[in-house]
């Protein structure tokens, strides 16, 4: 499926996934119709490299694409991000692993990277591997994936992460949380789980097996622009709305409707502003460093960073455009039938990712400072 098709296949469903996102909202997971739905036109695979029959979108795309189903559900958005940047991975692994792993296109892939695992070496049938035992939180989507990967710190001295097929895992009921819950991100755990080396690689070290334009962004880059892609998402469902909304509510003790009120036109003037200029700056900083990748140029640290300033930019402006049309919608935000309610805590989450934390305006300074920083992860 081309860049075009998968942006218009992600607008095209977004009457389904809305339709579903209460029922997410209450299960505390993402709906298996709006799993299969993403899952079947390449939502949930998008870095995928062709070699394995995958989309292989380049990131200002993903973005695109992520963007619209977070429109419809902030929810959906964040399972399609995860399990589209996890997928990258497949570059890295050996041949037969990826096909395994990843050449159904019904195969879904999610985890997480943290390094809570300890990896003990092993054999299985005469095969070298890892017994693997570990515990991580923020398990998205992993309830509907094939594959479930977690980081882990082996006994030869090595971080790897670790592929485990699903009926491996446990999984923690754990998430109760005031956003972002049709994403079913719970804690899960693997106990003694065999990994076979060539279901393991190493961030960092590790060469891509199959080299790519994509494979010379580092996984967090793409990840901090996916979760930059929901929040602006969401945010810009939560202006529409607002606008939708001031068309013809009239406020208490008011003859004007919200669109006539100047203090409504000024803010949302001004929400709408800050939220294209933050998407326009993530998308260039992503197209400049893909023309790099293209041109079989190395994506820099000078260029990592300005993606990463870039996205995490935009979480924080998606939140405040998302605090925004709350407070213009006045009590009808309040009620559960109202999406602003939903949007402003899912905005809210994306702020509290790691990889677009304010916190990490710290480290992004530093580098536009020259000071030294260490940019393995970055």
């Amino acid at each position: 499926m081309g860049s075009s098709t998968i942006v218009d296949a992600a607008k095209d469903l977004s009457e389904l996934i809305e339709a579903h996102a209460d029922d997410g909202e209450r299960l505390r997971r993402l709906p298996l119709p709006t799993v299969k739905a993403l899952s079947d036109v390449g939502l949930m695979r998008m870095c995928v490299p062709a070699t394995y029959g995958g989309p292989e979108i380049d990131p200002a795309t993903m973005v695109q694409a992520i963007e619209a189903v977070a429109h419809a559900d902030g929810a959906a958005g964040w399972c399609s991000m995860i399990a589209s940047t996890t997928s990258s991975m497949a570059a890295f692994l050996p041949a037969a692993s990826a096909t395994e792993i990843y050449g159904d296109p019904t195969s879904i892939t999610g985890g997480v990277f943290a390094p809570n695992g300890t990896g003990t070496s092993t054999a299985a049938d005469g095969t070298a591997g890892f017994a693997v035992t570990g515990r991580w939180a923020w398990g998205s989507g992993t309830q509907h994936c094939r594959w479930v990967l977690g980081g882990a710190h082996c006994d030869d001295g090595t971080f790897r992460l670790c592929w485990f097929p699903q009926t491996e895992v446990t999984f923690h009921d754990t998430w109760y949380t005031s956003g972002m819950r049709g994403s079913g991100s719970l804690d899960y755990s693997v106990t003694e789980a065999f990994v076979a080396h060539e279901r393991t690689m190493q961030p960092g070290v590790t060469r891509p097996v199959v080299e790519t334009p994509l494979t010379t962004f580092p996984n967090v880059t793409l990840l901090a622009g996916g979760v930059a892609a929901v929040g602006l998402g969401v945010a810009r469902r939560a202006l529409d709305e607002v606008i939708d909304l001031a068309q013809g509510k009239k406020p208490q003790y008011s003859s004007r409707t919200l669109a006539q009120s100047g203090f409504t036109q000024v803010e949302v003037a001004r929400a709408e502003g800050r939220l294209r200029a933050a998407r326009a700056f993530l998308l260039d900083e992503f197209g400049r460093a893909w023309s790099v990748a293209l041109g079989g140029g190395t994506v820099s640290v000078e260029d990592r960073t300005g993606i990463r300033l870039a996205a995490t930019h935009a979480a924080s402006v998606a939140a405040e455009v998302a605090d925004v049309a709350f407070t213009l919608a006045g009590g009808t935000a309040v009620y559960d039938s109202s999406p602003l309610g939903r949007c402003l805590r899912d905005a809210h989450v994306v702020t509290q990712h790691i990889q677009t934390a304010p916190k990490l305006n710290e480290t992004i300074g530093k580098l536009l400072l020259g000071i030294d920083v260490d940019t393995t992860m970055f």
